[in-house]
């Protein structure tokens, strides 16, 4: 049995941070950090089935096509999607009243759509990246029983090799999306490896008042090969999707917006047709 304080539940019997019950979510889900992402998406739907809010996470679950679908937000950061994660899972995958495993376990697709700044010089603001790997600055999954595969071991060590990346930095690790979801999902957008940082500011490279202790990461985190996969982005969720969803046995793709690109030192002027065309394109793909 799990405990009451690993296992929490609302007095209501709905899941602690999402304040969910299971038959309030589709195993098809859009997660977006920006929660008035949400609203946008769920009305693009046939028919919403309910809306629940609790804190930074919003869901709205309804049909697109004859399917169901549910749209989360998680907030920002790998922390979030920790929570996030791990609740979903509790919803499909544990009995909550008796505080069991299933024994027959449920592989959800989860789809994460958001913004982003490109590194590279071919990638222009308002385009769309796929991140077929993540890196990530975060060490989250450092935590869990987690271990890179053999591919993902040789392009780790040829980025530290590459990007001479500091030992004192958090112990990064890189993990890679479901390709059959990617495919599915990824079609005509710029496929790259993504930094997942933990900061939006000096962790990727950007200075203020403060300087930045590895000035200059951009121009070595450009230049990396490995392959021919090369880094193209920074976000601040997918490693951790990806991580997380893989040791669960959940299928996880991230599609990104560019919204900055730092070669450049430019802004999108108006992203918000971009990312409401990748919402299409998302919903159709997903239900397909």
């Amino acid at each position: 049995m799990i405990h009451p304080s690993e296992l929490i539940l609302n007095p209501d019997g709905s899941i602690y941070h999402l304040a969910l019950q299971p038959e309030q979510v589709a195993r098809k889900i859009i997660v977006a950090g920006d929660p008035h992402r949400i609203a946008t998406i769920s009305a693009k739907f046939d028919s919403i089935e309910c809306k629940v809010e609790n804190r930074e996470f919003i869901t709205h679950t309804g049909t697109y096509k004859g399917q169901r679908v549910t749209a989360l937000a998680t907030g920002i950061g790998t922390d979030n999607i920790d929570i996030v994660l791990n609740e979903l899972d509790a919803l499909f995958n544990c009995h909550l009243q008796e505080r069991t495993v299933k024994e027959e376990l449920t592989s959800l697709e989860i789809v994460r759509i958001g913004t982003c700044g490109s590194i590279q010089e071919h990638v222009p603001a308002d385009e769309i990246v796929v991140s077929t790997h993540a890196i990530g600055l975060d060490g989250l999954m450092n935590f869990y029983d987690f271990e890179m595969d053999a591919e993902e071991d040789e392009m780790f060590e040829a980025f530290k090799s590459q990007t001479a990346w500091k030992e004192r930095f958090n112990k990064p690790y890189l993990v890679k999306g479901s390709s059959s979801l990617i495919e599915k999902i990824g079609k005509g957008f710029h496929p790259g490896v993504t930094m997942t940082a933990n900061g939006f500011y000096a962790p990727q490279g950007r200075r203020l008042r403060l300087l930045p202790r590895h000035q200059g990461v951009n121009d070595e985190l450009r230049k990396f090969n490995f392959k021919g996969n090369k880094i193209v982005n920074y976000e601040m969720e997918t490693s951790a999707l990806y991580g997380l969803s893989r040791l669960m046995g959940h299928q996880a793709c991230t599609v990104c917006a560019v919204v900055a690109n730092r070669y450049a030192n430019s802004f999108s002027k108006d992203y918000k047709p971009v990312m409401n065309q990748l919402i299409d394109d998302v919903l159709d793909r997903l239900t397909v």
